[in-house]
């Protein structure tokens, strides 16, 4: 299955990068949280960033505000991940132009519907 990392992964179950956590690993993928803040999210150990994930990662998706959803285009560019979604409220067009501006495959959407899964049921 491929790899996906959950930027902005939080601890709290209530939040968007919680759930798409527990969504993804619910169907089978290898989950990276990605949040500067924790050391592990449901179980998983969390990473400050992408770049500090020590193997290649697959898929991104951002749960985070403009602002810092900025900086992080960039990173995942670095890191060499092709494919990114941007949430609701991480999809400000000048998010998403620096995205496409990188060449990534970008999907502005909900991505927890698009793996197949409901975030109410979470």
């Amino acid at each position: 299955m491929p790899v996906i990392a959950i930027i902005g992964a939080s601890s709290n179950r209530a939040k968007f990068g919680n759930k798409a956590l527990r969504a993804y690993r619910n169907q089978g993928y290898t989950v990276v949280a990605v949040n500067p803040n924790a050391s592990d999210v449901e179980g998983e150990r969390a990473y400050p960033t992408v770049l500090d994930y020590p193997g290649p990662i697959d898929e991104a998706t951002v749960y985070l505000t403009e602002a810092d959803g900025r900086g992080v285009i960039d990173q995942i560019a670095r890191k060499g991940i092709k494919v990114v979604w941007l949430n609701p409220g991480a999809d400000s067009p000048e998010v998403v132009a620096r995205a496409r501006e990188l060449g990534l495959d970008t999907r502005v959407a909900c991505s927890i519907l698009g793996v197949g899964e409901s975030p109410g049921a979470y």
